[in-house]
């Protein structure tokens, strides 16, 4: 990879997103989803100011953003990771780029604790989150079916060292 951009997404990105997301759902390891969900349910529920997305060139590498845990206001500061690399960028540190930037921005904005559940046959995604200093906390197994088969979920977290430690 030459130079990598990482910048907002922006509403008009929605097909790229879709189109890199639609790939992590083919791999059958990255989403319980089975549908590309629309731009406004999609939109709907992941956190406005925690979307990051990578370019080089004209090319999108992929995508990061954060999606509240639950609606009560105790859990405010606690995000879930979203991150999906295009199939021809993985494995090339596109991933630790918008990792380390979702990481800074969801500081910026008071988040103290980043979770993450990752199927355990999602290497590159568990490599990844240890590389950027989340724990591994436990394993929910069969917490649902992917394609009719009951899947695991490795579950990851990662509490910031600046927000959140009075």
């Amino acid at each position: 990879m030459n130079h990598i951009e990482l910048r907002p997404m922006l509403p008009e990105d929605w097909p790229f997103v879709s189109k890199i997301y639609a790939e992590g759902m083919a791999t059958g390891y990255a989403t319980f989803e089975n549908k590309t969900p629309s731009y406004d349910a999609w939109n709907n529920s992941h956190i406005a100011n925690c979307r990051i997305m990578a370019f080089e060139e004209d090319q999108c590498l992929g995508w990061a953003a954060l999606s509240p845990v639950s609606s009560r206001c105790v859990y405010g500061g606690v995000g879930e990771v979203s991150i999906y690399i295009s199939t021809e960028a993985r494995g090339k540190g596109v991933g630790s780029k918008l990792m380390q930037a979702l990481i800074t921005q969801s500081e910026e904005n008071g988040l103290w604790t980043l979770q993450s559940g990752v199927f355990p046959e999602n290497t590159g995604s568990i490599k990844l989150h240890e590389k950027m200093g989340f724990r591994r906390i436990g394993k929910r197994e069969r917490i649902g079916k992917r394609d009719g088969v009951w899947k695991d979920n490795v579950l990851f977290e990662r509490r910031s060292k600046v927000v959140g430690i009075d």
